[in-house]
C-alpha cells in the first residue's frame, strides 16, 4: 500500500533522478521505509542536519563476487575412511590428569 506522501515523495525522486534530494534527519526518520525504498529502485538521498549532509543514501555498488553454484564441488571433495575417528595422541591427552 502506497500512501499518498510516500507518492509524492516518489514522483519527487523522479523528477530529480539525476540530482540527489537533500531530506532533515526528521523527515528522514518519519519516513524511513518510504526513503529506503525509493533508494532500492535506484535514487540517491542526502540526509541533512542543520543544513549539513551529515550521511548519502544510495544503493550498493554491484558485487564483483561470483553468485555460488550448487553442485560445484561435486565429486570433487573426498573425505578419508577414517574421518570420525579420534587420533590416538589425541585420546590419550584427554585422558591424562591434569
Amino acid at each position: 500500500m502506497v500512501t499518498h506522501r510516500e507518492e509524492t515523495m516518489s514522483e519527487h525522486l523522479s523528477d530529480n533522478a539525476a540530482s540527489p534530494q537533500k531530506i532533515g534527519v526528521r523527515e528522514f526518520r518519519g519516513n524511513l521505509t518510504a526513503y529506503l525504498r525509493q533508494v532500492r529502485q535506484g535514487s540517491t538521498i542526502l540526509v541533512t542536519s542543520h543544513d549539513e549532509v551529515v550521511a548519502e543514501l544510495r544503493p550498493p555498488a554491484p558485487s564483483y563476487r561470483p553468485r555460488r553454484q550448487p553442485g560445484a564441488l561435486r565429486g570433487r571433495i573426498r573425505m578419508s575412511d577414517d574421518f570420525d575417528q579420534t587420533p590416538a595422541d589425541i585420546l590419550e591427552s584427554m585422558e591424562r590428569e591434569l
